[in-house]
């Protein structure tokens, strides 16, 4: 499903959600209480700003007494096969960021790969997949990282682990490449990111990756993913945890400059191996 045909669907999805919930006679406050969201979400849901996660939809056509509609337009909607299913609303929740702080302890997050580092990384992944089939997941990924080049962009905050500028994905030149442009979004104030050096020794996120998304008008959520599974938080406690998990990162992890410094050192490494093979 096409971009425009996908948001034309959330919309319609807002449309009946608001009618079938006038229909009950109940008010977005109301709704929201009875499937654990706000009455401001339940309005963002009707107005297609912000897209529910599954569950939610379930709980709405439990309260609405709705036969599982919201359910399968929702299911309908989040069926992108070029993302994993539990990937596809977070997907979504960065197009509506207004600030994304991630961690990643052992590859370049998806919104800052070049084409070259995110095929190899998908290559990897999928030895026996068709060019065809590595093509979409890479323009997918591409895609994603647009956001960055939007004028009102979220602010984006990474901490790598130095695993990530040490691991030659795609080989030297390729890895050199990705990192000069990790350098160059960070010179341009595109991104912040810093550095968790191996002389850090034990941090606060051993079990993996971390990115949270913070929005103007409704409470942050988290997202913590391993290989073969991801999990979006927006349970408030758990969020505050991973929260404070991400803040004792940038405790432990170099400044802004000085990981600047160890990016470019990185990718001159690579440069000059790629020039002597």
């Amino acid at each position: 499903m096409a971009n425009g045909s996908r948001q034309a669907a959330w919309e319609f999805f807002g449309i009946e959600l608001k009618r079938r919930r006038e229909d009950a006679g109940i008010t977005q406050v109301e709704l929201g209480a009875r499937v654990f969201v706000s009455g401001g979400y339940i309005g963002q849901f009707e107005q297609a700003i912000r897209k529910p996660q599954l569950d939610v939809a379930q709980r709405i056509d439990e309260a609405l007494q709705t036969d599982g509609i919201f359910e399968r337009l929702c299911r309908k909607l989040i069926d992108d096969p070029r993302y994993a299913d539990y990937f596809a609303g977070v997907v979504e929740l960065e197009r509506l960021a207004t600030r994304i702080c991630e961690f990643a302890p052992t590859v370049v997050p998806g919104l800052l790969q070049t084409e070259q580092y995110a095929r190899a990384v998908t290559i990897a992944a999928n030895p026996f997949k068709s060019d065809a089939y590595v093509d979409e997941i890479v323009t997918a990924r591409l895609e994603r990282s647009l956001i960055l080049d939007d004028a009102a962009r979220p602010e984006y905050w990474v901490t790598l682990h130095e695993n990530v500028l040490r691991i030659p994905v795609g080989g030297p030149q390729a890895m050199a490449a990705q990192l000069e442009q990790v350098a160059r979004l960070m010179r341009e104030r595109t991104a912040v990111v810093t550095v968790l050096p191996y002389a850090a020794g034990a941090h606060a996120a051993m079990g993996g990756m971390l990115k949270l998304m913070h929005f103007e008008d409704a409470p942050q959520v988290a997202y913590t993913e391993t290989e073969y599974s991801g999990t979006l938080i927006d349970n408030p406690a758990v969020v505050v945890h991973t929260q404070r998990t991400y803040d004792l990162l940038r405790v432990a992890a170099l400044s802004p400059e000085a990981s600047l410094a160890l990016i470019e050192s990185a990718a001159e490494d690579f440069r000059r191996c790629a020039s002597s093979t």
